[in-house]
């Protein structure tokens, strides 16, 4: 047999191990609807994964989603059931043709030199260049997916997904050209959608000023704003209708300061009289809300600003300066006019572009939208009635409420990269021809003077379709018949908005069915303080090098225990080195089960003889499979996660495993039956944590196996050896036989007594290979004490040959260290090392603890609890209270 290397060397196996995964077909759907053997009635198991930005590399936030995603489709797949985990990367219109543009720019080269096709080609070729980066990584995460299926959103056949689901809405009126208000960015020179916005808190000036009446100059309406340079599109000035103050001017016209324009005084409830001056000057053309008024109180919408967002035509002396020349210039002609009040520091919250960083301007342009209220009320309709099921539960309220507050959505963009609007505007007829495929003549006057309009599609359009376009519709494929409606979407909460009901919403409208049943949050990882990363704090964590530095394993399996359905979590190094440890230890259990399995007999003679440490370590697996199913269905990976840690290092490595070594060492059938417990313990740990660590598990799985072959056939599971882990069978819970409850409970006593010893020991400091003396008074668990006289000896370092084991005491040795636990007294010959004092005072501190629970237990029991509790329950906490005065009683008797 090979011998294993001391430590776990992944940077030897993971490469390997995936490189033979993919070559051997394991990422494959088993059942492909494609083959000839196909059954259309068994159920599959569809995840589509989150699409990543073929400009970006690897963070945490896709260390998080491929984790959580490979560990569902792994589970299931060693299930049984078909899965396909469909890759692919996303155009990312904004932030790629950014970095073309970057690119072109250290070479001295504009889009506008190169001309739309060139800037085409050349994004096309950073793309080819730089594109399959991300797939790589996310290759490197042990991501199993059935890369033969991997799509680009901007690939043929999505593309023509696109055009359909564009033409569609079209034709029945969902879609429209008009002026509304949006976010636009002046540095990129195009509308953003509200996730491209990211709103900083920022130190700013609140800057009041007079509105003067138009017919008496001399009053005026004190106003308050942070960006005086809108003040030249101002339309109206409102005040809230139960202002005192103010209700003398409801009606009355104020003067546009230095334009002298005048505009109405209005009342509306939205002003909020707490704030500034308690008026508000409405922008309508720049502001969102002042637009919402304007469209109540059907006020004229002016733009004072330019795509460059500098100063038009409308204001009049200040066209042509830069929106923060302006409000510098505007601001000391109206100190020298005398309409300003003062300035007063001011922090509020700035809306910056998440690509460009310059400050976003809210501005009405003519852009495509669609008409979203239909389609919310589809999605809406979906969850409620139980469709869809949202984890965890709550993010329900949050799409709810923002499906029912839904505005239309601004589909265009004003770039180059992306899917062109499929609209042809006619020089003749001035008609618009809206088509699948690209027409060349106008459908309304035949006209060849036709020309397409220049806006390509938000990047979420085409996202928003990934779930059933990358299975071939609009084309009924034998992969959208058998896969869609997929079964999970997986991702983070921050985008259940923006594509997660986008997703819903579409699916809705164009397949008729949803097109997921699960949809599966995941919060954002922080920095161990629980800051947000940024690469301005120096707190961010790259993911490569830390699988760099402790392997795949050890990053996978820190995300996954460390999550909780929607809720953040807080990462730091140390606690991926910690799993790097128990990736080790893990390997190192192997390390030895597989030694011990060469040393030990091919066969047995006679039927098994189990210990109570082998009937124990059987039982407690038993409830560890049961409990993780159970968790595994309610979506608590994380919890499963550390339920299995906290079983293979706790129940399994520091006990078994040391209790193993002795029972080996009596050889003949006894060794036999203990390797094989082990054998059989090491192998359903490997198959539970398999989707959390599948590197470790795979490669120590594969040697086991080796070994097992070369030495037995008795040790094989059930089914036979399968040809790899991750294609092997999930660990099935045997039912209860009943002797599961007392064996667990007699070796948990047996646990109890050791730690007691030890911790006495470690009070007061006791060499650890230092052999003590002790008497243990066992009562009625005589004897359980005498079958396991050895375990306690060996695991509490006690003096075998001094240990003497009795079932009462007459006389308490005084020289001796008493502890006492679960009625059992044990006194421990330390005379030596006790400070006789200090032991009498420790004696106290535990008898008075005891007592307060006792007391506890009396009031509880005296009190109607004990009437209205299930029986089971009461009698629960009789036996509890019992325990307690009966070492209550002891620890009198040693004082």
């Amino acid at each position: 047999m090979k011998e294993l290397a001391k430590t776990y060397e992944f940077s030897n196996v993971e490469q390997r191990l995936y490189q033979w995964w993919s070559e051997s077909g394991y990422f494959k759907p088993t059942n492909d609807p494609q083959s000839p053997n196909h059954n259309p009635d068994q159920k599959p198991y569809v995840i589509s994964i989150p699409p990543a930005n073929v400009t970006g590399g690897l963070h945490l936030g896709h260390a998080m989603f491929v984790a959580m995603e490979d560990l569902m489709i792994r589970y299931q797949r060693m299930k049984g059931v078909p899965t396909l985990w469909v890759p692919g990367t996303d155009h990312a219109g904004i932030a790629t043709q950014l970095q073309v543009e970057k690119m072109l720019g250290a070479k001295g080269i504009t889009r506008e030199n190169l001309g739309r096709e060139k800037f085409e080609q050349e994004t096309w070729a950073w793309k080819e260049k730089y594109g399959s980066q991300i797939t790589r990584q996310i290759r490197r995460l042990g991501a199993s997916c059935d890369w033969d299926r991997e799509h680009f959103t901007l690939d043929d056949d999505l593309s023509k997904a696109v055009r359909e689901a564009f033409v569609r809405l079209y034709e029945k009126g969902l879609i429209y050209r008009g002026p509304r208000m949006i976010n636009w960015s002046p540095g990129l020179k195009t509308a953003v959608s509200d996730l491209e916005v990211e709103y900083v808190e920022e130190a700013g000036f609140l800057y009041f000023f007079k509105y003067c009446l138009a017919d008496e100059p001399t009053d005026f309406i004190p106003v308050a704003t942070t960006r005086p340079e809108t003040i030249l599109g101002d339309t109206a000035v409102a005040v809230h209708p139960e202002d005192e103050r103010y209700q003398k001017y409801i009606g009355r016209n104020v003067l546009v300061p230095i334009l002298n324009r005048e505009i109405p005084v209005i009342a509306d409830e939205y002003v909020d009289r707490e704030f500034g001056t308690g008026s508000l000057k409405i922008t309508p053309s720049h502001d969102p809300n002042d637009y919402e008024i304007g469209l109540r109180h059907n006020l004229e919408m002016i733009s004072v600003l330019d795509k460059d967002a500098r100063i038009n035509e409308n204001g009049e002396r200040y066209a042509g300066l830069d929106r923060f020349e302006c409000r510098k210039q505007l601001w000391e002609d109206m100190k020298t006019a005398g309409l300003v009040i003062k300035e007063q520091p001011y922090n509020h919250q700035v809306p910056r572009s998440q690509r460009g960083g310059e400050i976003i301007e809210p501005m009405i342009s003519t852009q495509w939208f669609i008409r979203m209220r239909p389609l919310a009320d589809a999605g809406l309709e979906a969850v409620r009635d139980g469709r869809i099921n949202i984890v965890p539960e709550r993010f329900s309220k949050t799409y709810n409420n923002w499906l029912e507050n839904i505005q239309d959505w601004c589909i265009s963009r004003q770039l180059w990269w992306g899917h062109r609007i499929p609209v042809w505007y006619c020089a003749d007829c001035n008609q618009v021809t809206v088509a699948r495929e690209d027409p060349a003549r106008c459908s309304h006057c035949d006209s060849t003077r036709i020309e397409q309009d220049p806006d390509v599609l938000d990047t979420w359009f085409s996202s928003a379709l990934w779930p059933f376009s990358t299975l071939g519709w609009p084309d009924k494929t034998p992969d959208l018949q058998y896969f869609y409606p997929t079964a999970m979407m997986e991702t983070g909460y921050d985008i259940l908005f923006f594509w997660v009901a986008r997703m819903i919403m579409f699916g809705l409208e164009f397949t008729g069915q949803v097109p997921f049943n699960t949809v599966y949050l995941h919060g954002l990882i922080r920095d161990e303080h629980g800051q947000k990363m940024s690469k301005t704090k120096g707190n961010v964590i790259d993911p490569l090098d830390v699988m760099e530095e402790m392997g795949t394993d050890a990053l996978r399996f820190t995300v996954l225990v460390g999550s909780t359905p929607g809720n953040d979590m807080n990462l730091s190094t140390k606690k991926v080195e910690s799993n790097r440890n128990f990736a080790n230890k893990v390997w190192n259990a192997g390390r030895f089960i597989l030694g011990t399995l060469e040393r030990a007999p091919q066969s047995p003679e006679k039927a098994p003889d189990w210990t109570l440490a082998d009937s124990w370590i059987w039982a407690r697996l038993q409830q560890l499979i049961r409990d993780v199913e159970r968790l595994f269905g309610n979506y608590q990976y994380g919890e499963a996660g550390r339920q299995i840690y906290d079983f293979f290092w706790g129940d399994f490595a520091d006990w078994y495993l040391e209790i193993a070594k002795q029972q080996v060492s009596e050889g003949g059938d006894r060794a036999y039956y203990t390797v094989h417990t082990l054998v059989r313990v090491l192998d359903t740990c490997l198959r539970l944590l398999h989707p959390f660590t599948p590197f470790v598990t795979e490669e120590l799985w594969g040697h086991l196996k080796e070994a097992c072959q070369e030495k037995t056939s008795g040790h094989a599971p059930k089914g036979g050896w399968e040809d790899a882990l991750m294609i092997a069978a999930w660990p099935e819970a045997i039912s209860l036989e009943g002797w599961e409850e007392e064996k667990i409970r007699d070796f948990s006593q047996i646990q109890e007594i050791v730690r007691a010893i030890r911790n006495a020991r470690t009070d007061k400091k006791v060499p650890p290979g230092k052999r003590v003396p002790a008497i243990l008074v066992a009562g009625d668990k005589i004897n359980l004490l005498r079958s396991q006289a050895a375990v306690i000896t060996a695991m509490a370092s006690l003096d075998g040959e001094k240990m003497q084991l009795v079932e009462t005491i007459v006389e308490r040795p005084s020289d001796q260290t008493p502890v006492v636990v679960s009625g059992v007294e044990i006194f421990l010959q330390l005379a030596d090392l006790v400070d006789t004092q200090a032991e009498r005072a420790r004696l106290s501190k535990e008898l008075e603890e005891l007592e307060s629970q006792i007391t506890r237990l009396e009031t509880l029991l005296n009190s109607p609890f004990a009437q209205k509790a299930p029986p089971p329950v009461v009698q629960k906490e009789r036996e509890k209270l019992a325990g307690f005065q009966e070492t209550a009683q002891k620890l009198r008797d040693q004082l």
